[in-house]
């Protein structure tokens, strides 16, 4: 299994770089066919304005590294160390509140704050008209994502099945064969219904088990995605005016999200080295994005047709991937489960902490 993960998340990391080649040649036709026309004032003068201040805007920047570096470590772990209290164990109803709060962020997050910032990057006025203005490439790349999200969940499941299948069948015969050696006076038919249960409990289990690790690996691409995306636009601002605010927004929004993201991961049940390494990955990719923008602060442009370009399209294509997460493998797969099914009372409040999570991350769009 643990393989088989390894190839899904170079899988995914091989779609993300192809996309990002593929709106570097974009942009680079884009540029060519815009040559002949003045950009506006503002795609060349970037940030500069009487708010443009260097020295405090590093200052601010450091800030933001420690301290969405801090709140984002705090948020995915929250949910890893809630099985020491046993009403936030995954069976109880508290935890499905929870995880239906931390779904609602997803949610609001794929729909509230990456699509927008999509909009924008593709529609800019830094973009030539054609073909910018001409063809929604934002709802058409968000589309494909989730679509390929889908290709992936499937392929992944139907891959693990296959094999799991013929392993359980195998060692269920294996079982057989040493009972009967062994003289138990149990009937053959008897022998091989027995194996046949408990193949299917083994597989209904591991199926489950691996939807859940498909859906943590995944969903962490995703925002990963997004957040190098926001922290490289943070890193290479000059603006002290447009960082303050973002500061506090972004560790309220990395906050929320590392809970949402700690669920999946405390479902999937990995051990903890895998657990560790999820959690440094979600947690150091928006510092890590900020510092890059740093360092890149003196030929990075956030106004060029190619970063906006590179920008709204990953913004996009994560959006996409959110988007599918939320809806289809968090909370249809949570609502239409035995669980919720089964009470109403339960159900309903689940839906209200899904609207508290998306209406809180969806009022964090007014700064972030």
């Amino acid at each position: 299994m643990a393989m088989f993960q390894t190839k899904l998340l170079f899988i995914s990391l091989f779609i993300v770089i192809n996309l990002i080649s593929f709106a570097t040649h974009v942009s680079s036709f884009a540029g060519d066919e815009s040559e002949t026309a003045a950009p506006p004032p503002s795609c060349i003068t970037g940030t500069a304005g009487k708010c443009r201040n260097k020295p405090e805007a590093l200052k601010l920047k450091l800030i933001a590294i420690a301290s969405i570096l801090v709140t984002s470590t705090i948020g995915v772990c929250l949910p890893l160390f809630s099985r020491a209290v046993p009403s936030l164990q995954p069976d109880r109803d508290l935890f499905v509140l929870v995880k239906a709060f931390a779904s609602g962020v997803i949610l609001a997050t794929g729909y509230m704050h990456v699509l927008p910032d999509s909009f924008d990057s593709l529609t800019s006025e830094c973009l030539p008209e054609y073909p910018w203005k001409k063809f929604p490439f934002t709802t058409f790349v968000a589309m494909l994502s989730a679509v390929l999200t889908l290709m992936v969940d499937s392929y992944a499941m139907s891959f693990y099945r296959k094999n799991n299948i013929t392993k359980t069948t195998a060692a269920g015969a294996n079982v057989n064969a040493v009972n009967n050696n062994g003289g138990k006076l149990e009937s053959q038919d008897h022998d091989h219904t027995h194996g046949f249960h408990g193949t299917v409990n083994l597989n209904d289990n591991a199926t489950q088990l691996l939807r859940y690790r498909v859906v943590a690996q995944v969903l962490e691409i995703g925002i990963v995605v997004h957040s190098v995306v926001i922290g490289l636009s943070m890193g290479a601002s000059d603006n002290p005016c447009t960082i303050r605010p973002l500061v506090a927004a972004l560790c309220f929004h990395q906050l929320f999200e590392g809970m949402g993201l700690g669920g999946c991961i405390l479902q999937a049940e990995y051990g903890m080295r895998v657990k560790a390494i999820m959690v440094l990955f979600f947690s150091s990719t928006t510092p890590f994005g900020i510092a890059l923008g740093i360092g890149l602060s003196n030929v990075y442009s956030e106004n060029s047709p190619t970063a906006l370009i590179v920008v709204g399209m990953l913004n996009a294509c994560s959006a996409g991937l959110l988007n599918y997460m939320a809806l289809v493998d968090l909370l249809a797969a949570d609502f239409m489960g035995a669980k919720l099914q089964q009470s109403c009372k339960l159900q309903t409040f689940a839906y209200i902490a899904v609207l508290f999570g998306a209406g809180g991350m969806s009022l964090m769009a007014l700064w972030a």
